[in-house]
Protein backbone atom coordinates (compact mmCIF):
# COMPACT_ATOMS: atom_id res chain seq x y z
CA UNK A 1 0.00 0.00 0.00
CA UNK A 2 1.04 3.16 -0.38
CA UNK A 3 1.59 6.06 2.05
CA UNK A 4 -1.27 8.78 1.40
CA UNK A 5 0.97 11.52 1.00
CA UNK A 6 2.06 9.69 -2.11
CA UNK A 7 -2.21 9.20 -3.08
CA UNK A 8 -2.64 12.69 -1.99
CA UNK A 9 -0.36 14.07 -4.81
CA UNK A 10 -1.30 11.42 -7.57
CA UNK A 11 -5.14 12.38 -7.15
CA UNK A 12 -4.32 16.17 -7.02
CA UNK A 13 -2.21 15.09 -10.59
CA UNK A 14 -5.31 13.70 -11.90
CA UNK A 15 -7.57 16.26 -10.60
CA UNK A 16 -5.24 18.91 -12.65
CA UNK A 17 -5.38 16.52 -15.55
CA UNK A 18 -9.27 16.09 -15.56
CA UNK A 19 -9.67 19.95 -15.29
CA UNK A 20 -7.26 20.87 -17.99
CA UNK A 21 -8.76 18.59 -20.36
CA UNK A 22 -12.28 19.69 -19.60
CA UNK A 23 -10.71 23.70 -19.87
CA UNK A 24 -9.47 22.56 -23.74
CA UNK A 25 -12.87 20.87 -24.92
CA UNK A 26 -14.95 24.02 -23.55
CA UNK A 27 -15.78 25.86 -26.39
CA UNK A 28 -14.30 29.59 -27.05
CA UNK A 29 -15.81 32.50 -28.25
CA UNK A 30 -13.39 34.95 -30.17
CA UNK A 31 -14.99 38.49 -30.59
CA UNK A 32 -13.45 40.75 -33.18
CA UNK A 33 -12.17 43.56 -31.49
CA UNK A 34 -10.22 46.22 -33.47
CA UNK A 35 -7.03 47.12 -31.63
CA UNK A 36 -6.61 50.18 -29.49
CA UNK A 37 -4.81 52.88 -31.27
CA UNK A 38 -1.23 53.28 -29.58
CA UNK A 39 -0.93 56.18 -27.11
CA UNK A 40 2.03 59.15 -27.94
CA UNK A 41 5.03 59.15 -25.95
CA UNK A 42 4.51 62.23 -24.04
CA UNK A 43 0.74 61.49 -23.49
CA UNK A 44 0.26 61.97 -19.55
CA UNK A 45 -1.44 58.95 -17.99
CA UNK A 46 -5.29 59.42 -17.21
CA UNK A 47 -6.81 58.70 -14.23
CA UNK A 48 -9.83 56.27 -14.09
CA UNK A 49 -13.45 57.91 -13.48
CA UNK A 50 -14.13 57.77 -9.88
CA UNK A 51 -18.08 56.97 -10.90
CA UNK A 52 -17.63 54.12 -13.55
CA UNK A 53 -19.60 51.30 -13.04
CA UNK A 54 -19.52 47.74 -13.15
CA UNK A 55 -21.15 45.49 -16.01
CA UNK A 56 -22.06 41.70 -14.70
CA UNK A 57 -23.77 39.59 -17.31
CA UNK A 58 -24.72 36.19 -16.28
CA UNK A 59 -24.67 34.07 -18.87
CA UNK A 60 -25.81 30.81 -17.23
CA UNK A 61 -29.21 31.89 -16.21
Amino acid sequence: MLPPFIIEHIRQREERDRQRRESDSQPRLELPVAPLPARPLGAEIEEDDPNRGVVILDLLG
